[in-house]
């Protein structure tokens, strides 16, 4: 049975993922500040850890033992400016410590690919935007990624549209910002493709961009 790592499990899209990996079959080890906005908060797989991502004892506590780590944890109000790279730093450390190489994490598409997007004139325009309403978030990602780079390990970073509320179809393209791809997906698809990325090497130190 194969044991994964979740941080950012009382997110919108992390509670998604928490449902399909235990569906699944899979032993889950969960980080989160505050157990009672997990959900579920009880089952026989999973195993609940309280603390916080950028804490060295409590994310090795979690890191200890798994096959694979799933960070979907991000800036959310309040959160400290550097919050996903100082996380990003302490969950690499430990993996590192305990000898685990697979992560995902989780990043919007305002992170840029220069390697393979394409931005057209309307993803340069959302792009501004963004820099504009959340540069700090921008930032904080684009350093998460350098963390990432630096690290060695087997990472890849899930890049996103915005995100819709709306029942998945069971069925997303996988591209690039510009390139096969469109300006949104809901949460339901988006946790999907997260879920096959624990196994799946065609996007190890990539940054795939799912879309509807």
């Amino acid at each position: 049975m194969t044991t994964i790592v979740l941080f950012g499990g009382t997110g919108k899209t992390g509670s998604r993922v928490l449902t399909r990996l235990l569906d699944q079959g899979h032993e889950v080890r969960a980080l989160v500040r505050d157990p009672a906005r997990l959900r579920p908060q009880q089952h026989p797989a999973l195993t609940v850890i309280t603390g916080d991502v950028t804490a060295t004892a409590p994310v090795r506590e979690t890191v200890e033992g798994a096959d694979a780590v799933l960070s979907l944890f991000g800036q959310v109000k309040g959160s400290p400016p550097r919050v996903q790279t100082e996380g990003t730093r302490a969950i690499v450390a430990a993996m590192h410590e305990v000898g685990v190489r697979r992560l995902v994490s989780l990043s919007g598409g305002g992170l840029p690919d220069p390697v393979h997007d394409r931005p057209k004139l309307a993803d340069r325009v959302i792009r501004g935007i963004m820099r504009a309403a959340a540069g700090q978030v921008l930032d904080d990602a684009a350093e998460h990624l350098t963390v990432l780079e630096q690290s060695g390990l087997d990472w890849t970073v899930v890049r996103a549209p915005r995100l819709t509320e709306a029942p998945g179809v069971g069925r997303y393209r996988v591209g690039w910002v510009g390139v096969d791809a469109s300006t949104q997906i809901s949460r339901d698809d988006l946790a999907d493709f997260i879920v096959t990325q624990i196994d799946d090497e065609r996007f190890v130190r990539q940054l795939p961009f799912v879309s509807a």
